[in-house]
């Protein structure tokens, strides 16, 4: 379902990626380890199609949706959370009471009020990581792509984290690749992957 073939990318002069090859299949939740400015940012954006490789090819098997959350969340600052994700999922589904339910329960699962008035701009960072998971699964994404995605967030809304992602992962028809230093025993992950000298392995190579 994801193929990356002879993946190269530099910025100016610094190496990040050096004829990286790795296969993703339906099923797999990976943890990806690396320090940082290992990378692990820049793969998720070459994944995501927010930045080009320089050389090599990401295929990704038609049709299949990709959610992320990279780095800094990025919102219409001046409106609502409710605004925000409608906004967002009407870019490319149909909108209609049924989905707003269904966002309803998402932002209850992480004690989010989806017609709070409050402007995004004025939201915690704990706050704008729950908004910006939300947007990530919203869609029932196909590949699932989070960077350090409990950053920010408090005991209950990381516990409610864990157990969404377990319930994605039982689907078995989801790639979900979780980029982070400390979930690496909670959850069954099937594969573990670390960056290094410009590749990514397998951790148990």
């Amino acid at each position: 379902m994801l193929k990356i073939e002879n993946l190269n990318k530099k910025f100016r002069n610094n190496i990040i990626f050096d004829n990286v090859n790795l296969e993703f299949k339906k099923g797999d939740l990976v943890h990806l380890y690396g320090i940082n400015g290992s990378g692990k940012s820049t793969l998720f954006k070459m994944i995501a199609g927010i930045i080009d490789p320089d050389k090599g090819k990401i295929e990704i098997e038609n049709n299949k949706r990709v959610g992320a959350v990279i780095e800094n969340p990025g919102f219409i600052e001046n409106e609502t959370i409710l605004y925000n994700l409608k906004y967002l999922f009407s870019l490319l589904n149909t909108y209609d009471e049924k989905v707003e339910k269904s966002l309803e329960k998402l932002c209850e699962e992480f004690n989010l009020n989806l017609y709070n008035k409050e402007k995004i701009k004025n939201y915690s960072v704990g706050m704008r990581q729950k908004v910006s998971i939300i947007q990530a699964i919203m869609e029932d994404q196909d590949i699932i792509l989070l960077d350090e995605p409990t950053r920010g967030l408090d005991q209950d809304a990381v516990k409610q984290f864990f157990n969404i992602m377990k319930n994605y992962a039982k689907k078995k028809d989801k790639i979900i690749i979780i980029a982070s230093h400390d979930l690496m025993d909670k959850l069954a992950y099937n594969r573990q992957l670390i960056i290094r000298d410009f590749k990514i392995y397998e951790k148990n190579n």
